[in-house]
């Protein structure tokens, strides 16, 4: 997860709406420096780390909500969409890599290194850490999967993989709406209220 910026020519002397617009102007910065992985639905890590940018920014709205302008509360909530889009892409990201982790059942490390770096149908490649307790049960061979619930874990994969493309579209022209009304020009234009 990439760290959040350090906030430039802070003043703790300073009054709090002029120290909460430099916050919110640098995690606004940090939310827009993520724009360049918005058109690449494989940029996995990249739309996580922008997800969480977004949750910053959102955080902050919310927290220098009583000394902003009214119209924050329209502004945080499109962050707070934006967010929530990209939090149903990575949960889709990470059942779709244990799925495919599942059904691949090779040795451990080559199920691993399958689930983390390669692709099928453009699906994201990706480094998802997993939680060693959930990964030791599902390399179990005593746990395969059946023939008949491999067919339906495939078919299941199938769904999330249309899913995730329809979020992803979801997200992307959410994003480039808020991008043709400027959106950025927006929250700074409220900030210098």
């Amino acid at each position: 997860m990439a760290k959040a910026k350090q906030i430039p020519h802070f003043d703790i002397h300073a009054p709090n709406d002029n120290n909460a617009r430099i916050i919110i102007k640098t995690r606004l910065d940090e939310m827009y420096s993520w724009d360049a992985c918005v058109d690449s639905s494989d940029r996995v890590q990249d739309l996580h780390n922008l997800r969480i940018a977004a949750k910053r920014l959102r955080y902050t709205l919310e927290m220098f909500e009583t000394i902003l302008p009214e119209e924050n509360a329209l502004l945080r909530k499109e962050v707070e969409r934006i967010q929530e889009e990209l939090g149903a892409l990575h949960d889709s990201d990470v059942i779709i890599a244990l799925l495919q982790l599942s059904l691949s059942r090779q040795d451990s490390m080559s199920c691993v290194e399958d689930a983390q770096s390669t692709t099928s149908q453009g699906l994201p490649k990706a480094r998802i850490t997993f939680d060693p307790a959930l990964l030791s049960c599902m390399l179990d061979p005593a746990v395969a999967p059946s023939a008949q619930e491999r067919q339906g874990l495939n078919l299941l994969l199938t769904c999330l993989r249309r899913e995730r493309e329809e979020q992803y579209t979801a997200f992307h022209d959410h994003w480039y709406q808020l991008k043709e009304q400027d959106f950025r020009g927006q929250v700074v234009d409220t900030l210098e209220k």
